[in-house]
C-alpha cells in the first residue's frame, strides 16, 4: 500500500475560483443551520423565566487594558469586534469575485449588479414611503440587506433542482448587495467623526497598503490591521468598515508563481534527499522548513485569510451575533405594537415584496436593454425565486436595526419585522422554487451545456 507524502502546509496551490466557490457555499449552508439554532435559542431564552439574565448578559462591561476605547459592554464587543471579522470576510469575498470570480468581467457582472440595485432601491423606497418623518425615518437601510448564509442554505435544501448558474447568480447578487449595505453603513449610520483619530487611521491605511504591496508576512498585516481597526473605532466611523477595507486591500497575488515554485524547489528537494540519506536530521528539517515557506509563498494573504476566517465566521461569529441580537421579548404588547407600527410594516414589505419586485424588474430591464444576458440554465422563474429568497435579511438587517434607532422599543419592533419577513421569505422562496423549477430544470441546464 502506497503512503502519502507528508504535507508541509495547508497550501492549495492557487485554488481555482470554482473550488473556492464550492468551499464557500459549503461553509455558508452548513453554518446557516447553526445560525438558525442560535436564533431559536435567543428567542426562547429572551421569552423564558430567565429572560432577565439574557438581557443582562449583553450589558456586562468588558475591558481590555485601561484605555476607554477598549472598554465596552459585551454586545458592543460583538458588534464592533467580532462582526469586524464577518465584514473582513465580506471584503475578501468581494475582492475575490471582482478579481477572478463572477464579477470579473462587465458582461458577467451586469445582471447581478442590476438585480442587486433593484433589490436595494425598491425596499428602501417602500420603507421610506411609510416612514417619511418621525423616528422611523432612519430605518430605511434595514430592508436593503440580504443574508447570504440563510439564502444559500435554502438553495442547498432544494438540491439538484437548482442549476449551478442560479446558485452563482444568487451568490454574486448577495455580494453586490453586501457592497451596498457597507456603503449605507459607512455614509448614513456613522455618528460624530474624530478628525485626529481618522487621520491616524488614514496613516495606518497607507502603511497597510505598503505592507500589501511588499507582500510582507501575514503576521505584519494582522498586527497593523489590528491598530487600524482600533483607530477606526476611535474615529467614530463604524468599526466594521475597517474589516471591509482590510479585506479589499489584502494581497490576492501570491509571492511566488507555481513555475517559480518548481524551479526553486528542485535544489531544496535534492538537498533534503541527500540529508535524509546521510541521516543529517537537523539539516533535513531545515530543508523541510524552507520548502514549507516556499509552499506558503504560492498562497496569497487574501486566500489564507479567507480560508482561515470563513469557517470561524460561519460557525462562531455569526451564531454568537444571532444569539446576542435575535432575542426579542415576544409579548402580546410587542406583537400589537409591531402590527400597528409603520416601521415594522416598512421592513416587512421592503423585504418580502420590495426585494422580489426590485430584483426581477431590474433584471428584466437589464436583459431587455441588452445591458446583460441570461446565462445557460438561468430562467425568469429562477430569478424570481432568488428575488424572494433575497428577502431573508437577517444578519445585516438586524445589524442595521441596532444602528438605526436609539430607542430600544423601536429596535425591538424592527427586529420582530426582520425575523418575520426573513421567515416568510425563506418559506415562500423554498416552495416557489421547488414547484416552479421542478426536476426539469436539471434537464434544461444539462441541455444548455451539451
Amino acid at each position: 500500500m502506497e503512503t502519502q507524502p507528508p504535507v508541509a502546509s495547508q497550501n492549495r496551490f492557487l485554488p481555482q475560483p470554482r473550488a473556492m466557490l464550492e468551499r464557500f457555499v459549503q461553509n455558508e449552508t452548513s453554518g446557516s443551520v447553526l445560525l438558525f439554532g442560535a436564533t431559536v435559542a435567543a428567542l426562547v431564552w429572551a421569552n423564558s423565566p430567565w429572560s432577565g439574565s439574557y438581557f443582562a448578559l449583553w450589558k456586562l462591561p468588558l475591558s481590555l487594558g485601561r484605555r476607554p476605547l477598549l472598554s465596552m459592554d459585551l454586545h458592543h464587543w460583538i458588534d464592533d469586534g467580532l462582526m469586524v471579522l464577518f465584514f473582513l470576510v465580506v471584503g475578501l469575498e468581494i475582492k475575490r469575485e471582482i478579481v477572478k470570480g463572477e464579477l470579473s468581467s462587465l458582461r458577467q457582472a451586469s445582471l447581478p449588479i442590476m438585480a442587486a440595485l433593484g433589490g436595494m432601491i425598491l425596499p428602501a423606497v417602500l420603507y421610506f414611503t411609510l416612514n417619511r418623518s418621525g423616528l422611523g425615518a432612519r430605518g430605511w437601510g434595514i430592508p436593503m440587506a440580504t443574508d447570504i448564509g440563510f439564502a444559500m442554505g435554502v438553495l442547498a435544501l432544494l438540491g439538484k433542482r437548482i442549476p449551478s448558474s442560479l446558485r452563482v447568480f444568487m451568490l454574486a447578487l448577495a455580494i453586490v448587495d453586501d457592497v451596498g449595505a457597507i456603503l449605507v453603513i459607512a455614509f448614513f449610520y456613522t455618528p460624530t467623526i474624530s478628525l485626529s483619530a481618522l487621520a491616524t487611521a488614514g496613516g495606518l491605511l497607507l502603511l497597510l497598503i505598503v505592507v500589501a504591496m511588499r507582500r510582507a508576512p501575514i503576521s505584519v498585516y494582522v498586527v497593523v490591521g489590528f491598530f487600524f481597526w482600533a483607530a477606526v473605532l476611535s474615529s467614530g466611523v463604524h468599526a466594521t468598515i475597517a474589516g471591509v477595507i482590510l479585506g479589499l486591500i489584502a494581497p490576492i497575488k501570491p509571492k511566488f508563481r507555481p513555475e517559480d515554485l518548481v524551479e526553486s524547489a528542485e535544489p531544496l528537494l535534492r538537498n533534503f534527499r541527500t540529508q535524509i540519506l546521510s541521516r543529517d536530521k537537523a539539516l533535513a528539517e531545515a530543508s523541510l522548513t524552507a520548502l514549507d515557506q516556499l509552499l506558503r509563498g504560492t498562497d496569497s494573504i487574501a486566500e489564507r485569510l479567507e480560508r482561515t476566517l470563513h469557517p470561524w465566521v460561519c460557525f462562531l461569529v455569526l451564531p454568537v451575533f444571532a444569539l446576542a441580537s435575535a432575542g426579542v421579548a415576544l409579548s402580546a404588547q410587542q406583537f400589537k405594537l409591531a402590527l400597528s407600527s409603520p416601521i415594522a410594516l416598512g421592513v416587512f414589505l421592503g423585504l418580502v415584496v420590495g426585494k422580489v419586485v426590485g430584483i426581477t424588474a431590474f433584471s428584466f430591464l437589464a436583459v431587455r436593454l441588452k445591458i446583460a444576458g441570461l446565462a445557460d440554465g438561468l430562467t425568469w422563474a429562477g430569478i424570481t425565486g432568488v428575488g424572494i429568497l433575497a428577502g431573508v435579511g437577517f444578519t445585516v438587517a438586524l445589524f442595521i436595526s441596532g444602528l438605526s434607532f436609539g430607542d430600544e422599543s423601536l429596535v425591538a419592533t424592527a427586529k420582530v419585522a426582520v425575523l418575520a419577513a426573513s421567515l416568510a421569505a425563506g418559506i415562500i422562496g423554498y416552495f416557489y422554487l421547488r414547484f416552479a423549477l421542478g426536476d426539469h430544470s436539471i434537464d434544461r441546464n444539462s441541455a444548455g451545456h451539451s
